[in-house]
């Protein structure tokens, strides 16, 4: 019996544990409270507990707390009920002095076992100052230190409003973390709204556009809040309508230029309602208003002279690493050089760093994947370009060290980084005829006898036959003929040239039409192969459909197409940025995986079809 307790004693602590593993207790508060007004501190958990601890809040008046309570709800979804429980503990308090301050955990028992809340931390701003408020137009609304910016009672009713908010009351500031800025280097600009008025909705915005700058932007949060920030002597709710980071694309001095945004804003009347009833509150109107978004300049510093060789635009701070996938592999066989580029800067800017195989190597495009994360000091992470190259022959053969030069921001100045080299022994494919041919300067050479057959003497023809004395050429009828064949076969030449252009206009504007269904059918002849296993068919077949799409598409024949040439041609043709990094990602991951011997799931063929399908399709819409 006495075995039997232990075991279910044992049970119940052990789901007790369990049980109490998602136990929830978190405290809120805004960031930001304006002196001397009350604000809330809340403690949550989802379930019941004893002993609940504040935290010492000795830098703050405590004006009421705390309270509790206590909420249930029931869910009963597909026949299963859930039970929600909310408990709450709340401080009314109010900041003091201006200044940052910390608020640490509170402490609760659940089922025997202590938790602790997470800490917070609340700045106090200082009071409105009564020369800036009276300048502001001393009627506006007060900021509510909740930092959402709503008002406690919003009544719509008639009569008439107060004056429409002035330039100090409500307006959008653009934001500059820096007005001198070096080519290529970062800077952080903001767009944000400062009221003393409820904004009731944000409406149609124009930002200024951004020219001769490269543009990263943040993904905002679509749930954000107001929160009351200080300036300029007032306190505003303030939310963020854009942030990016730019990067100046040149020297000199850029202009952003003007732009505008229009709100609605509850605005509170003067007179009071004639209704009873309503007399207990204010009542408020909707007022429409556009806010203008100043101009501003920024000087941009070009970089100092005396770039090394290696220099391809890199601003910020790096570093490099490197590494081989073997260094004793066989003829036919692939080697791969892995590069990382770690650092802040221009991440997404950045070319890739050369590296120099020997010529008995096939080299194929190298294969790039970007993590990087955009922050508020730069874009910052991790590219890693994976170089794949094949030897043919047998022999002894170094990659020399590859160098990646930037510019320090810190220090101003130049910096190279440098890989190691690699020495790499090549065995001989015994499956092929390979010749045995030396090696010098990584380069193999294939020494051959010259041989001049017959050319050293001249034999003689017994052919040839004497002419009569006295037959000429000129003035015979050969002479003539020759004379008018050439007129004749020159307007000839025009004529069919002339129509072959005609015929050429009207095959380009066929070709331009018919480029989505040529690519399509391409397509589908992939498809065949992907579905028979035949790796490498598939893949050519795939680069096939969309060279074969551009060049269809933007009249430029296959054979002048290239990688660096694709991309201008796209973006001239208003291709989105995003688009065309995708098409030549795409095309490299085709030429990476037909050769790679190893297999990457990221690279299969049905992602590999699946991408090309909706990259074709993407194209047709941009390039309409």
């Amino acid at each position: 019996m006495r075995k039997y307790i232990t075991i279910a004693l044992f049970f119940a602590c052990f789901i007790n544990v369990f049980a109490a593993d998602d136990f929830v207790f978190e405290a809120s508060a805004p960031e930001s409270v304006v002196q001397g007004k009350q604000f809330r501190v809340t403690y949550s958990m989802n379930k019941d507990g004893k002993d609940f601890l504040a935290p010492d809040m000795s830098d703050f008046e405590v004006l009421m707390g705390p309270s509790e309570s206590h909420s249930q709800s029931v869910q009963i979804i597909n026949g299963k009920v859930n039970r929600n429980t909310n408990i709450s503990y709340t401080y009314v308090l109010m900041g003091l002095d201006p200044g940052k301050y910390k608020l640490g955990a509170a402490e609760i028992t659940v089922k025997g076992q202590r938790y602790t809340s997470n800490t917070l931390e609340i700045e106090v701003l200082p009071a409105d100052n009564a020369n800036a408020a009276q300048s502001a137009g001393g009627s506006s609304q007060s900021v509510s230190s909740t930092g959402t910016g709503q008002p406690r009672q919003t009544t719509a009713g008639a009569g008439s409003s107060e004056k429409i908010p002035d330039s100090k009351q409500i307006f959008v500031r653009q934001i500059l973390s820096k007005t001198k800025a070096y080519e290529q280097e970062a800077i952080l600009l903001t767009y944000k709204l400062y009221t003393r008025y409820d904004i009731r909705d944000i409406g149609s915005v124009k930002f200024p556009d951004l020219q001769g700058f490269y543009v990263q932007e943040f993904d905002l949060d679509p749930n954000r809040q107001f929160k009351v920030e200080h300036y300029d002597g007032l306190n505003y709710n303030t939310i963020v309508l854009k942030q990016c980071l730019i990067f100046p694309q040149h020297s000199g001095t850029i202009d952003l230029e003007a732009g505008n945004v229009d709100v609605i804003l509850r605005v509170r009347n003067n007179q009071r309602s004639q209704n009873v009833f309503d007399s207990f509150f204010d009542t408020y109107s909707e007022v429409n208003k556009t806010l203008a978004i100043k101009p501003a300049k920024i000087e941009v510093k070009p970089l100092p002279k005396g770039a090394p060789a290696s220099f391809n635009g890199a601003v910020g701070k790096f570093s490099v690493t490197s590494d081989i996938s073997s260094t004793n592999i066989k003829a036919n066989d692939a080697v791969t050089i892995t590069m990382k580029i770690n650092g802040n800067g221009n991440m997404r800017l950045l070319k890739n760093p050369e590296i120099k195989f020997p010529l008995d190597f096939d080299v194929y495009d190298p294969k790039v994947d970007n993590n990087i994360k955009t922050t508020v000091n730069g874009l910052s992470g991790t590219k890693t370009i994976e170089y794949l190259a094949i030897p043919r022959f047998g022999g002894e053969f170094e990659i020399p060290s590859t160098e990646f030069s930037y510019f320090d921001l810190e220090s101003e100045a130049y910096k190279t980084l440098k890989t190691p080299p690699y020495k790499i022994v090549v065995t001989a494919d015994s499956g092929a005829a390979m010749t045995n041919a030396p090696v010098v300067n990584n380069y193999s050479v294939n020494k051959e006898d010259v041989k001049n057959i017959g050319s050293d003497i001249r034999y003689i023809h017994a052919s040839d036959t004497l002419k009569k004395k006295g037959e000429f050429f000129l003035g015979s009828t050969a002479f003539y003929l020759c004379m008018i064949l050439p007129f004749v076969a020159f307007v000839i030449v025009l004529i069919v040239l002339r129509r072959r252009a005609r015929e050429n206009a009207d095959i380009v504007a066929r070709k331009t039409k018919r480029a989505n269904k040529q690519a399509r059918k391409r397509l589908k002849n992939a498809e065949k192969f992907k579905k028979a296993g035949k790796k490498s068919e598939f893949y050519e077949e795939t680069m096939k459909a969309l060279w074969g799409y551009l060049s269809d598409k933007l009249s430029i024949p296959l054979s002048n197409l290239t990688k660096e040439n694709v991309q201008d041609e796209l973006l001239a043709h208003k291709a989105p940025q995003e688009l065309v990094e995708q098409f030549l990602n795409t095309l490299s991951n085709c030429e990476f995986a037909r050769f790679s011997p190893v297999a990457d799931e990221s690279l299969s063929m049905d992602k590999i079809y699946d991408e090309a399908i909706d990259l074709i399709g993407k194209l047709e819409e941009s390039l309409k």
